[in-house]
C-alpha cells in the first residue's frame, strides 16, 4: 500500500472509528486508529500520513491541542470533526492550522468528498505554476517553487495558504468574490462555507502584513470579496 493512501483516524468512539475505518478500507485506503489525543501523537511521530481525521472533544488531550502540535512540525492535512453546530470549534480547529472540517453526524457520501478535497487541494504542490518569480512591494513569490518571501525572510505557508496566495497575486487588483475564491481554492464543492476564507485570509496577513489589522497588501472589499495590491 503506498504511503500516501494512509489515513490517521482519532476519535473516542469506536463507532465513529469503525465506521470511518471501514468506509475508507473500501475506498483502497490504509487506516491507523487512535482512541485519544496522546495515541494520535505517538503514531504521528513514527508513521508519515497522507491525512489525519481528528475528532475535537477527546480525552487526554483535545484534538484542537493535537492539531497545534502536529502544526509545528508538519503540514499534513486534517480534517477535524466537530459536533452539530459549533461553529466557534470550526474557527478555533481552522485557527490551528486544520484544513477542513466535518460535522456530525456526517454519512459515507460527505466524508469521501471531504477527504478526496483535502488530498486533491495537498497535491497542489506536484502542479506547480509556470509564472516564474513576481514581486509585489516587500514580498517576493516563486509560483515554481511555491516560496515566499517577506522583505527577504522566507516565509512558510501551508498548501492551501500559498493556494490562496497565488490567486491573489496573480491577479493582482482583481476582486475575487468570495464564492469565487472557495470554488477556485477549495473546489467545487464549497461555495458557501465564508469561514474558511476569513480564516485564511486572517492568517495570510499575520505572516505577511506589517501590521494585519491595517493590511496594505491583501484587502477586503466590504460584502464582495478580497484583492491583492501590486
Amino acid at each position: 500500500m503506498p504511503q500516501e493512501k494512509h489515513i490517521l483516524v482519532v476519535d473516542d468512539e469506536p463507532s465513529i472509528r469503525d465506521f470511518v475505518r471501514r468506509n475508507l478500507e473500501l475506498r483502497a485506503f490504509k487506516v491507523s486508529l487512535a482512541a485519544n489525543g496522546l495515541e494520535a501523537l505517538a503514531l504521528f511521530e513514527k508513521t508519515h500520513f497522507a491525512l489525519i481525521i481528528l475528532d475535537i472533544m477527546m480525552p487526554r488531550m483535545d484534538g484542537l491541542e493535537v492539531c497545534r502540535r502536529i502544526r509545528q512540525s508538519s503540514t499534513v492535512p486534517i480534517v477535524i470533526l466537530t459536533a452539530l453546530g459549533e461553529e466557534t470549534d470550526k474557527i478555533a480547529a481552522l485557527d490551528q492550522g486544520a484544513d477542513d472540517y466535518l460535522t456530525k453526524p456526517f454519512g459515507v457520501g460527505e466524508l469521501l468528498a471531504r477527504v478526496k478535497a483535502v488530498l486533491r487541494r495537498n497535491h497542489w504542490v506536484d502542479q506547480p505554476i509556470s509564472a516564474g518569480t513576481r514581486r509585489f512591494g516587500n514580498l517576493e513569490i516563486d509560483f515554481e517553487q511555491r516560496l515566499v518571501w517577506r522583505d527577504g525572510t522566507l516565509v512558510k505557508l501551508s498548501p492551501t495558504e500559498f493556494e490562496l496566495l497565488q490567486e491573489l497575486a496573480l491577479h493582482p487588483g482583481k476582486i475575487f468574490t468570495h464564492e469565487a475564491l472557495l470554488r477556485r481554492v477549495w473546489g467545487t464543492e464549497y461555495h458557501s462555507e465564508s469561514e474558511y476564507l476569513r480564516v485564511y485570509i486572517g492568517r495570510l496577513r499575520r505572516k505577511l502584513e506589517g501590521d494585519p489589522s491595517q493590511p496594505t497588501r491583501i484587502l477586503t472589499e466590504p460584502g464582495i470579496g478580497y484583492y491583492l495590491v501590486k
